[in-house]
């Protein structure tokens, strides 16, 4: 009880003597010195130098009885206003508020505030300097920061900023100018998919064609011969650089009328699917009208296609060939548009060649061109039903063991990664002195066959490098197709695969030999446990055992759950898949057997002889007109080059 007395009165005694001393003191025993005065933005005379900033939103011809009336009306405020010095009218023609992207002038004039260049910056209103808030804020603090500072003043909204009082009012006008350009882009952007929701497209300038009175693309024959030569010349192999040379030297005109062509102007030509009579709207899309940067349109907005909506310079499937290979183009493909390649007789009957150039083929068309050749019938029999002759011994029920349970360091291996294929240095013996090998998949029967070639040979890989004058292994990097395998053997592209190879040799024909169905795949440690459709490895390998493991730093070697229970294949069902495959017939193997074109179904582009004859004729015709025009051509210029000699770009 006594301690909370005293506790009261010491609280008591702390508030008295807060109130003695804020009674203060005297004040004629204190000096006052006076600041000086703020400044009367509106009475002030002093003199200061002054930057007018005028922007309109468009180029429009039409803005511009605008752009001069504001210019017309602050030379004549200068004149008017006393002190006041104009060093220059900032202007920026055609340019949205929204964002400091391409507003060079705007630019310039906050450089000249910094260097002391200005003290003062007018403006019609806050829409005109700036509609998005950030910036107008960001650059107000900016000039007010700088010393002395630089104050703005906007007319409509009789606002000064170096007024202590202006950004309350300046944060909430430049916020309503901000929406109001959200209100219309917003409205554009409905009025546009409007439009396009019946048909009523956008028709911008295009080579080939001109424009009737109602917007309608309308062929202009002269434009259109550029656009299908530059066409046919893609689809023989010429590439982009190519072509824009060629034309530079036809002179031939680009929509500007300009004669000397890029590449980029090519790939726009061949790009563009107006060329095979379509319209495909909406190809890019506005994120933020604060910024206006476009994007692809990869699905974020509506699109819409119409087929056939005017008349076509060159058939819609060429168009879709040259879209294939331009998409190719990085993979080093410069010939005709690839067609898939399939064995048709020998030992290697229905194998189809794996195009190392070509990303455009997909699993399915590997299966469609194997079936295209009808293999014999190689079912199996049953080798419970085997007849063993008189004195052989009975070897139903042993099994071969698999190669893989023993050492494999003197065998051919073969290893698939994400991007790559790698041989090892046995698989590169088996064929001496050969750096170039062509790869062979049979869909069906999951095997990979491998033959040695030349460089030259159509879908040569260069899978050894010399070293020393002795080969060794060169990793393949095979972006173009490895997705492609990975898919039509049904495998985890983030694992790796090995698998253990057989050499087949018989008089001067060998190949290696590599059965997908045995294959070792190699599993990162944070991925021993994994479920079941994880690793399908093909149909009758749809998990994986990790019961035999070799512990490595970062991966353990799983292996097919079905060799848990066997060691190998039954020798009489070895002997028979053998048989199968023909490897102990008599005569030749014909495995050299060169392969012969599947055509795809689904493209019906104009033959290779059609587009060479076009070619021809055409730069023919552009060569008399020019000596026509020009009185002279020199006739040693072929003007075309061997398509081989430049890379599609």
């Amino acid at each position: 009880m006594k301690e909370n007395e005293e506790k009261i009165q010491n609280v008591s005694l702390q508030k008295a003597k807060i109130r003695e001393r804020y009674k203060g003191i005297n004040q004629e025993e204190l000096d006052i010195i006076p600041a000086i005065p703020q400044e009367n933005f509106y009475n002030d005379t002093s003199e200061k130098q002054v930057g007018v900033y005028v922007r309109v939103s468009t180029d429009d011809p039409r803005q511009t009885s605008s752009y001069e009336l504001q210019k017309n009306h602050y030379q004549d405020l200068m004149n008017h206003h006393l002190g006041w010095n104009l060093v220059e009218i900032y202007a920026d023609e055609g340019i949205s508020g929204t964002s400091l992207l391409h507003r060079d002038s705007f630019i310039r004039m906050i450089a000249d505030c910094k260097q002391g260049r200005l003290n003062l910056i007018v403006t019609k209103s806050v829409s005109r300097f700036a509609r998005n808030v950030v910036d107008c804020i960001k650059y107000v603090r900016e000039l007010k920061a700088l010393r002395p500072p630089v104050g703005i003043f906007f007319e409509a909204e009789n606002i000064y900023t170096l007024d202590p009082n202006s950004e309350m009012s300046l944060s909430f006008i430049s916020t309503l100018a901000q929406e109001e350009s959200h209100n219309k882009s917003e409205i554009m952007n409905v009025s546009i998919e409007m439009r396009f929701k019946r048909g009523i497209f956008l028709t911008p300038s295009l080579l080939g064609y001109d424009q009737d009175e109602d917007g309608n693309l309308v062929m202009n024959e002269e434009e259109a011969k550029t656009v299908r030569l530059a066409f046919f010349m893609y689809l023989y192999g010429y590439s982009s650089q190519q072509i824009a040379d060629t034309f530079t030297r036809l002179g031939r005109k680009t929509k500007k009328g300009k004669t000397v062509w890029s590449t980029n102007s090519i790939i726009q030509i061949l790009q563009n699917e107006r060329h095979c009579g379509d319209v495909l709207a909406r190809k890019t899309w506005t994120p933020s009208y604060l910024d206006h940067k476009t994007k692809k349109n990869h699905f974020d907005r509506n699109q819409y296609r119409q087929k056939d909506h005017h008349e076509a310079i060159v058939s819609r499937d060429d168009f879709i060939a040259v879209q294939r290979m331009i998409s190719n183009a990085k993979y080093g493909n410069t010939g005709f548009l690839p067609e898939l390649r399939v064995i048709s007789y020998g030992i290697l009957k229905g194998y189809v060649s794996v195009n190392p150039r070509w990303a455009g083929f997909k699993a399915e068309d590997y299966r469609l061109a194997s079936a295209s050749i009808n293999p014999e019938n190689t079912d199996c029999e049953d080798n419970s039903l085997v007849e063993v002759e008189g004195g052989s011994f009975d070897l139903r029920g042993f099994e071969i063991a698999r190669a893989e349970f023993f050492s494999t360091s003197d065998k051919p291996a073969i290893t698939f990664g994400s991007n790559y294929i790698y041989f090892n240095t046995i698989s590169i013996q088996k064929f001496k002195k050969r750096n170039y090998v062509e790869l062979l998949v049979h869909p069906e029967k999951m095997t990979l066959a491998v033959r040695p070639c030349t460089k030259d040979t159509k879908n040569a890989i260069q899978w050894a490098k010399s070293n020393n004058k002795q080969l060794i292994p060169n990793s393949i990097w095979c972006m173009a197709y490895i997705s492609t395998l990975f898919s039509l053997f049904g495998w985890n592209k983030e694992l790796r695969y090995r698998i253990i190879g057989q050499l087949y040799q018989k008089d001067e024909e060998s190949f290696l030999l590599f059965d997908l169905h045995n294959t070792e795949v190699s599993i990162p440690i944070n991925r021993t446990k994994l479920e079941p459709d994880a690793a399908s490895m093909n149909k009758s390998q749809n998990q994986i055992s990790t019961k035999k493991i070799i512990n490595t730093p970062k991966n353990v070697i799983g292996y097919p759950i079905d060799w848990v229970d066997n060691f190998g294949n039954t020798y009489y069902s070895q002997q028979m898949e053998i048989n199968t495959h023909g490897f102990y017939t008599d005569g030749d193997w014909e495995s050299n057997t060169p392969g012969v074109p599947y055509k795809e179904p689904d493209l019906n582009v104009t033959s290779p002889d059609e587009v060479t004859q076009t070619i021809s004729l055409m730069i023919n015709e552009m060569k008399k007109e020019i000596t026509y025009e020009t009185g002279k051509l020199d006739e040693t210029d072929t003007f075309l080059t061997d398509p081989n000699q430049g890379d599609h770009k």
